[in-house]
């Protein structure tokens, strides 16, 4: 979609625009709402909402690229600032015609595209609430996500209407779609770019409801508002010190919080540049790197094994990094955040020491808006390592300014450095609630905090710094024998193993312990590998308690659309274990 066939008289038409959004920005400075209970805010807001930060981006920099996007194919579209807001008017104009008005519903069925970034922004500037499906997901739970939302209308790509067109009819509610097709295109094309809503937009209206992607039961719908979204990114942006003169690239999904808030709002938030990619692929991340001169993207543990996985084969020119051999353009990127899935101090060290590129390991939830914590960027190489690495877990980090965490107890009591408990957050990055789900508030917000679910510990540093680290769910905690035994303790093990490409601990149940520890491994391609080898290293390793008493083999292990394992999918591969009672050799 060339953005510039959409724009004629520019610069009457953002004259025009402007006032209408600044008589609204006004309104909204007048009756905007103060933060929802619970979500202490910690300074005025920068910005009244989107739409604000929007105008004011656009008015600033003007021709500068906001967004590049590459397909599949690898064709590259650009859209400056002033071109990605003509659009995005112009997409609320088709909005607003086609019945949406400020708190509606709107959901996108989409895979990464420029359109959808348009779409998502076009909501937002009126007030509307989008509502992310992810294709991931099967029949059922799409359907249960376009009926619990309430969406009004869903923008749905061409390519998904066979499997998409029969759940739509077979909703209870009216869902208007609107087809990603020319049709859409010829309809943005005619629309004007001036928009101007009936109602005041304001810092607290809501901007997205994020489904959970659980492995049982339905989704959880995480309401998050246009303050939650602005907060998140105002923490990203000063802790890794983001200006406008850099670029992010996004290779995640942006259906998910990280996607959406770290490589799409957080470079709007700070006027810089995000290339965006239909999908990671590794033969061009590198090479699309250098070439766009980015400073920082943001993946899932799971892409750096694959990046690990597909340069370990290949020649080199020279040394012993890819990175200083193969892109000399690389000079621009300063890190990788990772974070959104598990990270093994193997997996960490090995990318690390490949690579030469610095992890910035990091923690969030959907419920959080997306990150709550990373590892400070003014480490030493030997404190980077330090953190990464001597503790058996690596940390997640330090708590960013717009939130406090803690290590609390099951009432709610804080616990000491070194004592394991539950991960709590509370602040201004914290969701609004789970939409129509009071057990689920009830049960999360017993104390006043936001309860992670999420079982870890922290340290501190000579300067006080509080260090968080995770050692797993705790609904994915393998409870034998009344003792809680930590998988990621496990995966750490057997990531080490000889011939083990990738593994996790699977809790199984089991007649004599209640669990049993068991290991689902995917061997090395081409490689020999023994039930009896994964045992025995796990053996010299491990107390006999946490060693894995069976293993089973497969090719992949099963994860979700942003590279967390779902370790709950292995559990019925244990069946024929259940009866067996594993003795001490």
């Amino acid at each position: 979609m060339a953005p510039g066939i959409y724009f004629r008289c520019y610069a009457v038409a953002f004259a025009m625009l402007s006032e209408a959004i600044l008589k609204k920005i006004e309104q909204a400075r007048r009756t905007g709402a103060a933060p929802a209970a619970g979500q202490p805010s910690r300074a005025v807001p920068e910005y009244r909402n989107i739409g604000e930060l929007l105008f004011k981006q656009a008015r600033q920099y003007d021709t500068k690229p906001y967004l590049i996007f590459y397909d599949l194919a690898g064709a590259r579209s650009e859209f400056s600032y002033k071109d990605f807001f003509t659009l995005v008017g112009k997409c609320a104009n088709v909005l607003h015609r086609h019945g949406v008005r400020r708190g509606d519903r709107v959901a996108t069925i989409s895979h990464n595209h420029s359109d959808t970034v348009i779409q998502y922004f076009a909501a937002w500037l009126m007030g509307a609430c989008i509502v992310p499906v992810s294709l991931s997901e099967d029949d059922h739970r799409i359907r249960f996500i376009l009926e619990n939302s309430r969406a009004k209308l869903a923008f749905l790509r061409k390519d998904y209407e066979e499997r998409i067109s029969p759940i739509v009819k077979s909703l209870a509610s009216d869902l208007r779609v609107i087809s990603c097709s020319k049709r859409f295109e010829d309809e943005l094309r005619n629309a004007s770019a001036m928009f101007s809503s009936e109602e005041a937009v304001t810092i607290e209206d809501e901007a997205l409801i994020v489904y959970t992607s659980g492995t049982t039961g339905n989704p959880k719908g995480v309401v998050l508002t246009q303050h939650n979204l602005l907060a998140d990114a105002r923490g990203i942006t000063d802790w890794h010190a983001m200006t406008n003169r850099q670029r992010m690239m996004c290779v995640l999904p942006i259906h998910h919080v990280n996607g959406t808030i770290v490589t799409l709002v957080t470079p709007m938030y700070f006027g810089g540049t995000v290339v965006l990619n239909q999908k990671f692929q590794s033969e061009h991340f590198f090479e699309r790197i250098a070439k766009e001169r980015v400073n920082v993207v943001s993946v899932v543990p799971t892409l750096l094994a694959f990046l690990i996985e597909y340069y370990k084969d290949r020649k080199m020119a020279s040394g012993d990094s890819p990175l200083a051999t193969r892109h000399s353009a690389f000079a621009t990127l300063r890190h990788l955040i990772c974070g959104a899935g598990p990270l093994t101090v193997e997996l960490g060290a090995q990318f690390e020491e490949m690579f030469g590129i610095p992890i910035v390991h990091g923690y969030g939830l959907s419920e959080t808006t997306c990150y709550s914590c990373f590892l400070p960027i003014d480490l030493t190489p030997e404190e980077h390592r330090h953190w990464m690495r001597d503790f058996g877990y690596p940390s997640i980090g330090v708590p960013i300014p717009q939130n406090d965490m803690m290590i609390a107890d099951e009432n709610g009591n804080e616990l000491a450095a070194g004592e394991k408990g539950e991960i709590a957050v509370r602040g201004e990055n914290v969701m609004k609630y789970y939409y129509e789900n009071e057990e689920a508030n009830e049960k999360t917000f017993r104390y006043g905090w936001f309860r992670s679910g999420d079982e870890g510990f922290y340290e501190r540093d000579e300067r006080g710094r509080t260090f968080f680290f995770i050692t797993g769910r705790l609904k994915e905690l393998i409870i034998r024998g009344g003792v809680n035994i930590s998988p990621l303790e496990i995966d750490e093990v057997l990531a080490r193993c000889p011939n083990v490409k990738a593994a996790i601990a699977v809790g199984f149940e089991n007649d004599f312990y209640g669990e049993e520890v068991g290991a689902y491994v995917q061997p090395v391609e081409g490689a020999v590998l023994t039930e009896a080898e994964v045992l025995a290293y796990c053996r010299e390793r491990l107390p006999f308690s946490k060693t894995p008493k069976a293993v089973v083999f497969g090719n992949d292990i099963p994860v979700t659309s942003t590279g967390k394992y779902q370790r709950n999918k292995c559990k019925p591969l244990f069946l024929e274990w259940k009866p067996v009672q594993f003795r001490k050799p």
